[in-house]
C-alpha cells in the first residue's frame, strides 16, 4: 500500500500485509492509520471550504475499497445504472 502527495510523490510505503488482506484492512494496521486517527499527522486545522462556514477536516482520497471516515474521503458514485 502506498500513499502519495498532490504531486504523485510517495509519502508511505507499507510492504508488511498478505496479499489476501482487503485495501481498508491494511489501511487499519498501519501506523499511519493510527497517527490519522488520533490526530499525531499535524495535519492542518479543520477550515471552511471558499465560500462556505462548516469547518471541514484535511483528510486523505482513498478508492472504493476504504472506509468513509472523518479522516478518508472517497469519490462520489456517478453511475447512476
Amino acid at each position: 500500500m502506498v500513499i502519495v502527495d498532490v504531486n504523485y510523490c510517495f509519502i508511505y510505503v507499507n510492504i508488511g500485509c498478505q496479499g489476501r488482506i482487503s485495501d481498508g484492512g491494511v489501511f487499519r494496521n498501519t501506523e499511519f492509520y493510527t497517527k490519522l486517527e488520533n490526530d499525531g499527522l499535524y495535519l492542518p486545522q479543520d477550515e471552511a471550504l471558499p465560500g462556505r462556514t462548516i469547518l471541514v477536516p484535511y483528510a486523505p482520497v482513498a478508492d472504493d475499497a476504504f472506509p468513509l471516515t472523518r479522516h478518508t474521503m472517497k469519490p462520489y458514485a456517478t453511475d447512476f445504472n
